[in-house]
């Protein structure tokens, strides 16, 4: 047998565009696996020159899966760049419309994106193996499951106007209130919503008690796990401190948003326009850290809802209270983060300051600089704007939930690419383990792709035949 390259490409039932490279020797065993993130967004250079506050209706356009995202990260950081800081109501309506985010965006991720590998299962016939495969097998649960993701879209359409790209959130706040109708209208989904992530979490569990041995051998390995976090390290989604927890999940760093550039570097690749971020004091790769559902609760001590911490304390009973390293239990931290949010909904919306009317501070004090910080489903996601006095962008930089995962997706690739094809004879269902890897991370690789400058590239040019004529390079 030659040393041969098998590509995937697309990697499918993701947001975005990416392939696979897998390198086999001579013996048909993987000698490397690599992940490639082959789009590329400028965002940041060419909102340089835009007006600070037309960045929430900006970077929402990075991407139509997790636009709240940017949207309210964006305000956040154009509220310190002009020093005013939002009532109180705005700040819980901002929140109200994050966990409609977090809600529809996990659910959706569960159920249409993940279950089909989970229910269906990774061998299935690709041609019945996704949403449409679902309802086929089992219409009531694909039902529930469009349900709990209309739920999520509506809190985000009630309380900004617009389901997709909202234009609510302001510097200084929000230019909408809540109406008590609205306001029932959501306390009257929360049970259903629960009960579908309850079925969820049974999905997962009974499957994961079926399939132990795979779990146990699918990309598992120790990294770092950053998150937000209140004061008391409890899980964090919209505002709180950064956490970083080292392999043992003992507490690197704990520290403010606009210190980030003090704690975080990122490294560069020449085979993918996605970067690596990495802890400084560490160095690369050592320093590297996950984010999203996992990292989170690895990074967190407790859930600050009933339902939320009892599931999570089965969660990291599993290990003893030590991180969870099995990437397949992304999908697990996901529902319980997802289970979290639904129980977020009701204790926000009983808070009376909610169906205020304050909700814009029109007193400035510019500061010309600021970083707003929040959880986006993914993970943690930064946005930093230098601007003008007069408001105008200079600067700006993203590091966005994706590009924190980017080592941690690459290593799962190479990982369930060496666990899983070990000869000749490769199976589609073995290829799909490997899109599984990146999929489990949920990545949003239109939003994370960025750079500052030049980025390294390499060109590789195929005659007809697929054969390599020439390799054209540009170093960073």
């Amino acid at each position: 047998m030659v040393a041969q390259k098998i590509t995937i490409e697309p990697v499918t039932r993701i947001e975005g565009h990416a392939k696979v490279t897998i390198n086999l020797n001579e013996a048909g065993k993987v000698e490397h696996a690599y992940f490639h993130v082959n789009e590329f967004r400028g965002f940041e250079k060419f909102c340089e020159g835009r007006m600070v506050f037309e960045m929430p209706s900006i970077t929402p356009r990075i991407c139509g899966i997790c636009p709240v995202s940017h949207h309210l990260a964006s305000a956040k950081a154009g509220d310190q760049v002009m020093g005013c800081p939002p009532p109180r109501t705005a700040s819980l309506l901002r929140e109200l419309m994050h966990m409609g985010q977090i809600i529809q965006s996990h659910g959706m991720h569960f159920f249409e994106l993940a279950g089909p590998d989970l229910i269906l299962g990774f061998d299935a016939d690709p041609a019945t193996r996704n949403v449409v495969g679902l309802i086929q097998a089992d219409a009531g649960l694909a039902l529930k499951a469009v349900a709990l993701r209309k739920f999520g879209q509506e809190i985000i359409h009630m309380v900004g106007g617009r389901r997709i790209h909202p234009n609510f959130a302001v510097p200084g706040g929000v230019n909408k209130t809540l109406c008590a109708e609205d306001r029932d209208a959501i306390l009257a989904g929360i049970d259903e919503a629960i009960a579908t992530t309850m079925v969820g979490l049974k999905i997962f569990k009974d499957w994961a008690a079926a399939n132990q041995e795979d779990i146990n051998k699918f990309a598992v390995f120790s990294s770092g796990y950053m998150g937000l976090v209140t004061p008391e390290n409890a899980l964090e989604l919209y505002q709180g401190d950064i956490r970083l927890v080292g392999k043992d999940g003992k507490q690197l760093e704990k520290f403010d948003s606009n210190d980030y550039l003090d704690v975080i570097s990122e490294h560069v690749e020449d085979w993918s326009y996605l970067k690596f971020p990495y802890y400084k004091k560490m160095g690369y790769p050592e320093g590297v850290y996950r984010v999203g559902p996992l990292g989170r609760l690895n990074t967190v001590e407790k859930l600050d809802t009933p339902l939320a911490q009892k599931e999570f304390e089965e969660y990291r009973a599993m290990n003893a209270g030590k991180p969870i390293e099995n990437t397949l239990h992304y999908h697990y931290a996901r529902l319980i983060e997802t289970l979290f949010a639904i129980e977020k909904v009701r204790v926000l919306l009983d808070d009376p300051d909610i169906m205020g009317k304050d909700i814009l501070n029109t007193h400035h004090e510019f500061k010309g600089e600021g970083v707003g910080v929040i959880e986006a489903p993914r993970g943690t996601l930064l946005h930093h704007y230098v601007a003008r006095e007069n408001g105008q962008i200079m600067k700006v930089n993203l590091i966005v939930s994706t590009g924190h995962n980017n080592w941690a997706m690459s290593e799962a690739v190479d990982s369930v690419a060496k666990t899983y094809i070990t000869g000749p004879d490769i199976k589609e269902g073995l290829l799909n383990r490997v899109e599984a890897a990146i999929r489990a991370h949920d990545p949003c690789l239109s939003c994370s792709t960025h750079a500052v400058g030049q980025m390294p590239m390499l060109v590789d040019i195929n005659d007809a035949e697929g054969n390599l004529i020439k390799t054209l390079r540009r170093d960073a």
